[in-house]
């Protein structure tokens, strides 16, 4: 018989949010007359507005025809990496420094088959699971231990640094992954703060992988949406986004990749030629119906529409923001970002996720499960529909 992957081996636990899944149908069960309120994963709730479900209607039918019929597009339609290029990076780019996908989480799981296991992966912490999963996957950590994994360096961002890491600890050579609108904290960096992020990425020959996936929940102009917002980015950094979290894609699957020609290895060769081997090598390109749904969320009209979109979760997160801290819960997030981050000092993570989930009927995401230094935080989501928002605030101000 053939052997197991011994990466896989060294994951000390579930994926997280299975996990809560599990916790959430144990609760069910022994509570089958409770209205369990959900404001855990990031999974968008709202239906896709119309003009930009149109054009997935459009998109459907084109196939349907023999004139405006296609097949594979590894690299996504040329028309549309026009439009991202012009309308999200004010024509920066050249068309083949973009990269169709089917979503940022994707891209980011290739990515890290790109750099293989010889990368030198440094993650904020807490972070996005994949991040350090999926860094364990390909071969690029060591053995658990009792902070993380061995050959991973954790920035940890807590309240005392306004969750911005020190910086000092990235060393030669490191994959950085950074995320901003923050998963989970919900924190912004500053363009000052992913300033320093470049230059220390430059002065030691490091590569960024900036994940933009929540930029459009950024509302203060003073705050960058885009890496390549500071000048020199394009030498050290990969931009990872996606129409999941904006257009209400997670079920339609479709994101991009930035990998500017500028981007070199050590060696001197050409990160963007790589990447574009990778993606027509194990991947097959996003789905057409997909990008003309993507070009219409990137029309005039379709803009509005994700304004609207990320205003209502937005909204979402100030209702909740504002409950916790009529509690007098310390918590950021909710502002700029659709997830709120709340301290809760005294007990761990999964204790305070149970005591919600007893007393409120309300699942959350314990911080714990985002890296050690979310030990004591607990992860609310935007992503749920006004009226369960609404009363699971109520019941968060009644009941903890």
């Amino acid at each position: 018989m053939a052997q197991r992957n011994s990466n896989i081996a060294r994951l000390t636990a579930g994926y997280l949010f299975p996990e809560i899944a599990r916790r959430r149908q144990e609760f069910s069960a022994s509570h089958p007359n409770a209205k369990i309120i959900s404001l855990g994963v990031g999974n968008t709730t709202e239906p896709i507005l119309p003009h930009i479900a149109n054009g997935l209607v459009q998109g459907a039918q084109r196939l349907s025809r023999t004139e405006t019929y296609m097949g594979y597009m590894d690299e996504g339609l040329l028309e549309l990496r026009e439009q991202i290029n012009k309308v999200i990076y004010a024509g920066q780019f050249n068309t083949d420094e973009i990269f169709i996908s089917d979503g940022s989480k994707c891209d980011i799981g290739r990515l890290q088959w790109l750099f293989g296991p010889g990368a030198r992966p440094v993650v904020q912490d807490p972070s996005y699971p994949v991040y350090v999963d999926g860094s364990v996957l390909a071969g690029a950590a060591g053995a658990a231990n009792e902070y993380g994994y061995d050959g991973i360096i954790y920035m940890p961002c807590v309240l005392e640094n306004e969750y911005f890491p020190d910086l000092s600890k990235i060393g030669k050579e490191s994959l950085i992954y950074f995320c901003s609108p923050n998963n989970p904290t919900g924190a912004v960096s500053t363009k000052e703060q992913l300033k320093m992020l470049v230059e220390k990425a430059l002065k030691t020959d490091s590569i960024i992988i900036f994940d933009a996936a929540y930029s459009e929940y950024i509302r203060d102009d003073a705050l960058p949406k885009t890496i390549y917002a500071v000048d020199g980015a394009e030498r050290c950094a990969i931009e990872v986004n996606s129409f999941s979290k904006s257009a209400g894609f997670t079920g339609v699957r479709l994101g991009w990749s930035v990998v500017p020609k500028a981007l070199k290895f050590s060696g001197g060769e050409s990160v963007n030629a790589d990447w574009s081997r990778v993606q027509s090598t194990i991947f097959n390109g996003a789905s057409n119906i997909a990008q003309f749904g993507a070009l219409a969320a990137l029309d005039v009209e379709g803009q509005k529409e994700i304004r609207e979109l990320t205003g209502f979760y937005l909204e979402n997160a100030g209702l909740i923001r504002g409950a916790l801290r009529e509690l007098g819960i310390e918590c950021t997030g909710g502002d700029n970002s659709p997830y709120i981050w709340a301290r809760f000092p005294g007990e761990n993570s999964w204790q305070t996720f149970e005591r919600i989930l007893e007393k409120c009927h309300v699942v959350s995401t314990p911080g714990s499960g985002f890296g050690a230094a979310g030990e004591g935080y607990i992860r609310f989501s935007a992503f749920s529909h006004r009226d369960n928002v609404e009363e699971a605030c109520q019941r968060l101000k009644t009941r903890l």
